[in-house]
């Protein structure tokens, strides 16, 4: 028997296995067991962990003091410690960080690999005002790669192991901030603004991510996580650059249309589960808006301190310029919402997702948590 054929006997084993033991490994509290076999993460700085370290681009975190709480230190995670993809994966309970699509390849693709890059947005020049990334389209197209890549490691009708292997995987994509941050809003750069009202502009990035998600679909996805856009008017960038004689208004005008796309978001999310629609698909949209608009107003409530200014940054509220090389960030990063700018801290990232994974109001996770859609 050749190696690539005791492969294929172990992945198949190893699959079924984990489907026999299933009900168990749900009833562990302490999730010290793996749940899904893979989970596959799309999106936007806020989740990336690396995947533009290697890239022309402004749009980089792979230096001190990004990553000053996490072991490994400044990998290229646009936080202190820990993103909301890291805890997820720990919530369900995979050993070791999803590794950068970037720096893996070959039998490690079987846990799952992120996508993710800072800049990157549902529409291809999305960010390009900051230099290289890969959009959402190119993170679906890598996704390609590695099915290819999968592929490899099985033969004749073994390849329906595969898309059961797919099947029962996680695919977390967080998407759209950026079309806004760094396009519809940045008019200097960006003609949208005058070529579509918020309206027509939050439609036009529901009917592109449609394509992309039903893509990700073609290509074996079927429990798949969507996240809104969260209350970005009310970052520490917004707030240092809007209406300067308060130090802790919000940007309405961002929010409002923010609202429009995240509307369409759930729609789609609920078309998409109708039956016929997407055969065997399973789509749960978290509510980011919900859920971040939630943790300011009541921080002191969840144990911050500092809900409007980012814990490293320069100027007002510290927004107007994010963290610097080797700046010296805040002491009680415990105690703040936003890391810099624009991207939460570990401790936020953690509260955001175990009420993703767990919570049981529509509110935050709909129509079910992501610890439900793995139960499916």
């Amino acid at each position: 028997m050749s190696n690539s054929s005791r492969f294929v006997m172990w992945v198949v084993f190893a699959f079924s296995l984990w489907c026999l033991t299933a009900c168990k490994v749900y009833s562990q509290p302490n999730n010290q067991v793996q749940q899904v076999p893979g989970l596959f993460i799309f999106g936007d700085s806020l989740v990336d962990n690396g995947n533009n370290n290697g890239i022309l681009s402004l749009a980089r975190a792979n230096y001190m003091p990004y990553g000053i709480d996490f072991p490994q230190g400044a990998t290229g995670r646009f936080t202190n410690g820990r993103t909301f993809v890291d805890i997820l994966a720990q919530l369900l309970g995979f050993p070791n960080y999803i590794p950068p699509y970037a720096r893996t390849g070959g039998r490690a693709l079987f846990q799952g690999a992120n996508y993710a890059s800072g800049a990157s947005g549902i529409r291809d020049e999305t960010g390009n005002n900051l230099g290289d990334h890969m959009s959402m389209n190119q993170q679906v197209d890598h996704f390609a790669t590695t099915v290819q890549q999968l592929r490899r490691y099985f033969r004749g009708d073994n390849i329906n192991a595969l898309a059961a292997y797919l099947s029962k995987c996680i695919f977390y994509c967080g998407l759209g901030s950026n079309d806004y941050l760094n396009n519809y809003f940045m008019t200097d750069y960006y003609p949208t603004s005058s070529q579509y009202t918020p309206k027509a502009y939050a439609a036009s990035l529901i009917q592109d991510y449609s394509k992309q998600l039903a893509g990700l679909y073609k290509l074996g996805a079927r429990k798949v996580v969507v996240a809104g856009v969260g209350q970005i008017g009310c970052i520490p960038y917004q707030l240092a650059r809007y209406n300067g004689n308060s130090s802790n208004r919000c940007n309405e005008e961002i929010n409002s249309a923010i609202v429009l796309f995240n509307t369409g978001l759930k729609r789609l999310v609920d078309q998409f589960n109708k039956r016929g629609q997407l055969p065997g698909a399973k789509f749960v949209y978290l509510d980011s808006f919900e859920s971040s608009k939630d943790l300011v107003q009541n921080a002191k409530t969840y144990g911050f301190e500092v809900a409007d200014k980012g814990c490293c940054g320069v100027g007002r509220n510290n927004g107007q310029i994010t963290c610097l090389p080797l700046q010296t960030p805040c002491d009680n990063r415990q105690k703040y919402v936003f890391w810099d700018a624009f991207h939460p801290t570990e401790a936020a990232n953690i509260l955001f997702a175990k009420k993703a994974y767990s919570s049981k109001s529509k509110s935050y996770a709909y129509p079910i948590n992501i610890q439900q859609l793995v139960m499916l």
